[in-house]
């Protein structure tokens, strides 16, 4: 569309950026809306057992993954374990967050206890140990 200037047939082209701004906040609560979705984690096939809390959603925790295979991940990313004190040092003991270890169920129990005792070596006084539901499980749970 362009706009008169006030002399006769001279025309003053303008760029109309409506369109461009709803454009780009449709977008925006586009990617606002599906980025949480899109980082659900490993797949890790965890234990059950009948007493379960929900993971806390907040970021002051950490998780540490150990998948079936031995190989660890600091929430997404992976980590030796010779570099693992380290990063929970700066990750976790530093920032006063809380630390979460998801295990495959597949995992020997001397990984994980020796994973635990890395932990422990780096400063972490307090683990959570993550777990599902167990299936069979149909007595109502209490809410705190």
């Amino acid at each position: 569309m362009a706009m008169s200037t006030g002399q006769r047939g001279a025309y003053l082209a303008d760029i109309n950026i409506t369109p461009f701004v709803d454009v780009m906040l449709v977008l925006l609560i586009i990617f606002m809306v599906t980025a949480p979705m899109m980082t659900q984690g490993l797949e890790v096939d965890l234990p059950q057992t009948k007493t379960v809390t929900t993971l806390p959603k907040d970021s002051d925790n950490i998780v540490l993954t150990i998948k079936k295979d031995g190989s660890l991940y600091l929430d997404e990313y992976p980590v030796n374990a010779e570099d693992l004190p380290g990063h929970v040092q700066r990750l976790v003991t530093d920032q006063k967050k809380m630390m979460f270890l998801r295990a495959d169920k597949e995992v020997a129990y001397g990984r994980v206890v020796q994973v635990m005792g890395l932990l422990k070596g780096a400063g972490v006084d307090k683990l959570g140990i993550v777990a599902e539901p167990d299936k069979d499980d149909t007595t109502p749970r209490q809410k705190k």
